[in-house]
């Protein structure tokens, strides 16, 4: 198979047609959405302002959208890329933002905990069978680590983890919504992995919002 092979992932999709997923092209906004708002509060902010670091992460959330709504139109093999990388990148991007602003890990320690967590999330996709909650396993590492995450932060009463720990409710329901999409074909034609889209849009918002808010610039280096 080459690179432009066509894939076809999902209920809604019927055809070769660049416009064969209306709904989960359409329903890419929401990440645009979610970049926007917290673009404005981070201007808005004197500390969020010149945080490269946010900036960074709004821009990946920018991408994301992109290239979901490129692989819903193409939906090829090359597409899939486009679709994959950038969210790979934001989690480990935020991973690493969450260590060092938010836990106030030193560089060091902040890379080395991001790294065997990328690490070990890898092992564990790499062990699941393709079809298992239709592709939708990989994610599950990302949705422990917003809970614990969460959960540790509000352990040490820092205002951050109730973010992060409604996101990773929010994460959970879009993640049922993107296990089920193939499974109720024949009950919903269309599907309901622009549910996905949605939901993630305002999982990530949250995040974003989180680090406008709560992420600290200089970080004590515990």
């Amino acid at each position: 198979m080459g690179w432009s092979a066509p894939v076809d992932l999902y209920c809604e999709r019927i055809g070769s047609d660049l416009l064969a997923e209306p709904l989960n092209a359409i329903s890419n906004i929401a990440f645009f959405l979610a970049a926007f708002i917290a673009a404005r509060h981070a201007l808005a902010s004197s500390r969020a302002r010149g945080d490269l670091f946010l900036w960074l992460l709004i821009t990946l959330v920018i991408v994301i959208g992109a290239g979901s709504t490129i692989f819903h139109v193409a939906a090829t093999r090359w597409s899939v890329l486009a679709d994959v990388v950038p969210i790979t990148l934001f989690i480990v991007a935020f991973f690493l933002y969450a260590m060092r602003r938010f836990l106030g890990l030193n560089w060091l320690a902040a890379l080395m905990v991001t790294a065997a967590f990328y690490f070990a999330s890898w092992v564990f996709g790499q062990s699941l069978p393709p079809e298992f909650m239709n592709g939708s396993g990989n994610y599950l590492p990302v949705f422990i680590a917003l809970l614990g995450v969460g959960s540790l932060l509000m352990v040490r009463n820092h205002p951050a983890g109730p973010w992060l720990a409604g996101a990773a409710g929010i994460f959970l329901f879009s993640l049922t919504f993107r296990t089920i999409d193939n499974a109720i074909c024949s009950l919903l034609p269309i599907g309901v992995h622009y549910f996905w889209h949605v939901l993630n849009g305002i999982m990530l918002f949250l995040l974003l919002e989180a680090g406008v808010r709560f992420g600290r610039r200089e970080a004590p280096g515990v």
